[in-house]
């Protein structure tokens, strides 16, 4: 009865191939049978929020882990080498956009409500824009880090039979202390 939140992204396609014409059964959280699982719709933030509270409250309630499947849509290809057109259209990745994107759509919504003003959330996305910049020029005057520090903080102590295994046959080293 392990505490444990499984999040299964579907975006709808695989490296060039929709779900429905891989997969037998598209209802990702249905397949770990012995696992409960929920649907949330990954482009709503609202439903997102609400599934994640509810997740959150039936695991630490001792009932176990639960798998959420969220379905969003990637709008971009899959990775560098794939440009996302060859198994959609533009216009099938537009529409999206337009009328189901999560961001414009959470924006319609506080805004039609009255939470906020166009002029707040303007002024929000700027310091959000400048923060970032700010980290990223932060970022950019550091040291690179050693090649051993990928290898740090790991675990909290080090055990002392830890290793691991090297590019070389039979070679193993100790992850070093940073």
């Amino acid at each position: 009865h392990l505490p444990v939140i499984f999040i299964c992204e579907n975006n709808k396609y695989g490296l060039g191939t929709a779900n429905y014409r891989s997969s037998a059964s598209v209802n990702y959280y249905k397949r770990a049978e012995f696992l409960p699982g929920i649907w949330v719709d990954g482009m709503d933030v609202l439903a997102v929020r609400g599934v994640a509270q509810f997740a959150r409250d039936w695991c630490v309630s001792g009932k176990g882990p639960l798998i959420i499947e969220a379905e969003t849509y990637r709008y971009q290809g899959h990775s560098v080498n794939d440009p996302g057109t060859a198994y959609r259209t533009v216009d099938e990745v537009e529409f999206v956009r337009k009328r189901h994107d999560p961001i414009q759509h959470f924006h319609s919504m506080i805004t039609e409500a009255g939470l906020v003003t166009e002029a707040e959330i303007k002024e929000l996305d700027k310091s959000i824009e400048d923060e970032v910049n700010k980290e990223y020029e932060k970022v950019l005057k550091q040291a690179r880090p050693k090649a051993d520090f990928i290898h740090s903080h790991i675990y909290t102590t080090d055990p002392a039979t830890h290793q691991k295994r090297n590019c070389e046959p039979k070679k193993v080293t100790k992850p070093k202390r940073v």
